[in-house]
């Protein structure tokens, strides 16, 4: 990795760092992601016994006590690059590393699962790892998000200036190319709409940022100021809900990807 890119990571890791403390209070998209990618994967079961499961980037572990349930003969290991969201862990046994640099053996798990993290990486770096860390015939249960998400939030931004506030956010194809190129197989692939919602912008933002779910770009910022906050404002009152809400679309993607045995 770059040394831009490590920087890149360190932010990332350190919105994480600071958003720990608010994280489940306000993890209203990030439990939903969880529970469709939960209903999507059941489709697709693992075929051969599962005894150790990942859950890479596992944040506060809220996903940990359903795959404990899943899988009650597993080891279940949850990974995380923020040390403060693993000191909140109450399953399983905690892990503190970048899932694009995963510190495990090869074919050292039947199951990789992974909600809303993987759209912090590069998806043939974080693939790559998740193929290399699978056992044979092992599967992989991602949920991510597209090129869709925060779409309000950008368009909202371009009134008030040109700087990059929303970051870039990869496609389904490309997610799909990344994994046959990491040579996993695409047992199915699925994209939804999650919203959060709030009475006004500030409420918005602010669940935003308690999640740790910021933009991150490394390039230094005006601050708003009075004048971009009421623009941003009055941008963002263009996409209010006829029942008085305001949101904030997530475009999720479902990935069920299995490691040729």
């Amino acid at each position: 990795m770059s040394a831009s890119g490590d920087a890149r990571r360190n932010e990332i890791r350190h919105a994480f760092e600071r958003a720990a403390a608010t994280y489940d209070r306000a993890a209203n998209v990030q439990r939903a992601a969880m529970a469709r990618l939960f209903a999507f994967a059941r489709a697709c079961p693992p075929a051969s016994p599962v005894r150790r499961v990942l859950d890479a980037g596992c944040g506060t572990g809220q996903a940990l006590p359903w795959l404990a349930a899943r899988f009650p003969r597993a080891q279940c290991i949850g990974l995380d690059f923020s040390a403060a969201m693993l000191a909140r862990l109450s399953e399983a046994s905690p892990v503190c590393a970048d899932i694009e640099r995963l510190p495990f053996a090869e074919a050292s798990f039947d199951l990789y699962w992974s909600s809303l993290a993987l759209q912090w990486c590069d998806p043939a770096a974080a693939l790559a790892e998740a193929a290399r860390v699978l056992t044979p015939g092992g599967m992989a249960w991602i949920a991510t998000l597209g090129p869709h998400t925060l779409h309000e939030l950008r368009a909202a931004f371009a009134a008030v200036d040109d700087d990059v506030h929303v970051i870039d956010f990869f496609s389904t194809a490309q997610w799909l190319a990344a994994a046959g190129a990491a040579g996993l197989v695409a047992e199915a692939h699925a994209g939804e709409p999650l919203h959060e919602l709030a009475a006004d912008l500030r409420a918005l933002l602010g669940n935003i940022k308690a999640v740790g779910a910021r933009a991150v770009d490394g390039r230094r910022r005006r601050p708003l100021g009075r004048r971009g906050w009421l623009l941003l404002q009055s941008a963002y009152e263009a996409f209010r809900r006829p029942d008085g809400a305001l949101p904030a679309t997530y475009d999720l993607i479902l990935l069920v990807l299995r490691k040729p045995a």
